[in-house]
């Protein structure tokens, strides 16, 4: 099954049908332009050494939606029988003989079979090329572009061809027109001699060879997801020592939203046990990284007994702590996200994955090879046998790509999140398979929303007439949807927030809902897909919502095609947050903050069924929409963008808070119900 976005006029995929004019080839993919944010700078040299990722097709994807319910349905009969690591890499590797065929195209195309390595599931070949070997395997010509914002160097085409016996057996190849992978420095610096002519941004500079093109763009810049695309959480008022409300007063938590506060509005108490093998996974991308006297100094305030506590580090291709150039944007999110989960779980642990080096930076796909190393070589240079090194820069990572060797936590939230526009179709449903095939394994991911409505990361809006972006909090323009909160496999998370003036005691007490659609600073992100169809399990809520409350609006706005993944699925609080940073107590806001909210409360859940000798819950939007009665449904607000007021939060599901927000009791006893 496959379902083409509806307005990328930008991008073109999928095109193996048309016939190149290279006798032989056909297009495989197609970009008639670079994605919002990037510009093409000058034309790659041709003796400039690349490193070449060939995914192959897969096998099995199209049963994908029946394996997960298989192990995810509440009415399956093999509810919980998570599969093995081993049981997702044979299920879904390609057949040896289409391996074979690829690889025997590459040694006629000249590339010998020593210089080709294969994944372990076998569904990557990797090799190094040069960019005159690789623009004749590929008919293609790879140029340099930079990202307006960032500065993040990429190499990248136009558009690639493969043979026609070959196209059908590959899924795409990096680096072509996918602009998330990153260059890796250090084996450019070895490989890049010929000089190439650069104009700096706003500056009159002629760059002597192509390394500097790479490291002069934007020298010392992290290629980072938060920073790059806006997903960083937002600060507000900064707080005196005087200014914080009592915690233990629950009245003031439409002002300050505390540890006590998500206690209450959601139902449940602090942790009291903690299985070895049940933490909360928190992921955190350089440079982002969170202070430990931050942590210190919330603790003492909102919970005493972990003062000195620390969350587990997994440092992945060199994550660290970094403790010089403090500032909101640099701290802000993983302040937040680590005092929001460690006080609600504890004293079950905190697992942090910090991803990439300030340096460099890094993607979802850097994490993902590292808990998988199935999943290697996805990016250019992340395969430890070929690019050995991370960059050497002063200050920057030296060591292998790490592949492999992490282990994953059985909640998994992340507070980051790409627009679907800026990826292309092939790149966003390749990474899906693979939280696909992590729901298999018992692991609840989830993924914040998004801060700006309908409207993509910064406010921006997709311009009909271009597929461009608009400007930054645009009026006009189509709706932008988020990625991966857009992928079936993986549980988005909205925002709500508590009302001015609502005592969320006295509301609670009479059983009612106290939050609405957050509107405050944030608007929590939700729609429809461009990329992926409706998974069956949503199928049912989802058209009661077009049957009951249909928007005002048409397909020259959004996909309303009633046949595309919608989301959020739920949603937690986003507003009001007091978190130390930097050493002050701020206000935050987010749905960075509603889903570590949200993890927590499943990774509880996961405690209780563990000390009952159940499985983890894993992949939980199953059981949530077909039993919706143990979430709080959302009726109030909306969340606006585009120059529209986006979607109302409506009675049952909507695109504004999902399902609702979590009654933790009634899911708990929902979920213990199960094998």
């Amino acid at each position: 099954m496959r379902l083409l976005p509806l307005y990328f006029s930008s991008l073109l995929v999928a095109l193996n049908s048309i016939a190149s004019p290279t006798t032989g080839h056909v297009l495989h993919e197609k970009r008639s332009m670079p994605p919002p944010l990037w510009v093409k700078r000058s034309k790659l040299d041709s003796s400039t050494v690349i490193p070449v990722k060939i995914g192959l097709n897969q096998r099995n994807l199209e049963r994908a939606e029946d394996f997960i319910y298989d192990v995810s349905h509440p009415r399956s009969l093999s509810y919980g029988q998570h599969w093995t690591a081993k049981q997702v890499a044979e299920t879904f590797a390609p057949r040896k003989d289409d391996v074979d065929v690829v690889k025997t195209w590459l040694r006629e195309a000249g590339i010998d079979k020593q210089r080709v390595k294969t994944s372990q599931s076998m569904n990557w070949l990797s090799f190094m090329a040069t960019t005159s070997e690789a623009e004749e395997l590929f008919k293609t010509e790879y140029f340099i572009f930079e990202h307006s914002m960032s500065g993040q160097p990429q190499i990248a085409c136009h558009e690639y061809h493969l043979p026609q016996h070959v196209a059908n057996l590959v899924d795409f190849v990096t680096p072509t027109i996918h602009f998330d992978a990153k260059v890796k420095p250090e084996s450019f610096r070895r490989r890049l001699r010929t000089p190439q002519p650069l104009r700096k941004r706003n500056l009159d500079v002629s760059v002597p060879n192509a390394m500097e093109q790479l490291e002069m763009v934007r020298p010392g810049t992290a290629a980072n997801i938060g920073a790059q695309l806006g997903t960083l959480p937002k600060q507000g008022a900064t707080l005196a020592q005087s200014q914080l409300l009592d915690a233990e007063q629950l009245e003031n938590c439409d002002q300050q939203i505390t540890p006590n506060c998500l206690r209450a509005l959601y139902e449940f108490g602090p942790g009291k046990s903690a299985q070895l093998q049940n933490t909360l996974g928190i992921v955190e991308y350089a440079p982002q990284s969170y202070l430990e006297e931050d942590l210190d100094m919330f603790f003492a305030n909102y919970s005493k007994e972990m003062v000195g506590k620390r969350p587990i580090l997994q440092s992945i291709d060199g994550g660290i702590l970094t403790k010089v150039n403090k500032s909101f944007n640099t701290n802000g999110e993983a302040d937040l996200d680590l005092q929001i989960a460690m006080p609600l779980v504890y004293p079950i642990k905190t697992t942090l994955y910090q991803v990439g080096e300030p340096i460099q930076g890094a993607s979802f796909n850097n994490f993902l090879d590292a808990i998988d190393g199935s999943y290697c070589t996805f990016e250019g240079g992340d395969d430890p046998d070929q690019d050995a090194k991370y960059p050497d820069n002063p200050g920057g990572y030296i060591g292998p790509a790490n592949c492999g060797g992490y282990a994953a936590t059985k909640v998994i939230a992340t507070s980051y999140g790409y627009n679907e526009q800026d990826l292309s179709e092939k790149y966003q449903r390749r990474q899906c398979a693979e939280y696909m095939k992590l729901a298999l394994q018992g692991i609840t991911v989830l993924y914040s929303s998004g801060d700006y409505g309908v409207a993509g990361n910064v406010g921006r809006c997709i311009d009909p007439a271009t597929g461009n972006y608009t400007r930054t909090n645009s009026t006009s323009g189509k709706f932008n949807p988020s990625f991966p909160s857009s992928c079936p496999w993986v549980t988005s998370v909205g925002a709500t927030q508590v009302p001015n003036n609502t005592n969320i005691v006295r509301q609670l007490a009479t059983s009612t809902q106290p939050e609405v659609a957050c509107e405050t600073v944030i608007k929590s992100g939700g729609g429809f897909s461009n990329t992926f169809e409706m998974p069956e399990y949503q199928k049912g809520a989802v058209a009661d919502w077009w049957q009951n409350s249909p928007p005002p609006y048409k397909a020259d706005l959004f996909n309303n095609s009633q046949t595309t993944r919608a989301y959020p699925d739920v949603s937690a609080n986003g507003a009001n947050y007091v978190v130390v940073v930097d050493g002050n107590f701020t206000l935050v806001y987010g749905t960075s903050a509603s889903a570590p909210t949200f993890g927590a409360m499943i990774t509880l859940i996961n405690e209780e069924r563990i000390k009952k000798g159940k499985n983890s819950v894993g992949f939980v939007n199953p059981v949530l929409y077909q039993h919706p009665e143990v979430m709080k449904d959302v009726t109030g607000g909306s969340n606006p963008g585009c120059g529209t007021k986006g979607f109302d939060a409506v009675q049952g599901w909507d695109p504004a808070t999902g399902l609702g927000t979590p009654i933790y009791p009634r899911m708990l006893e929902l979920f213990m119900s199960l094998p």
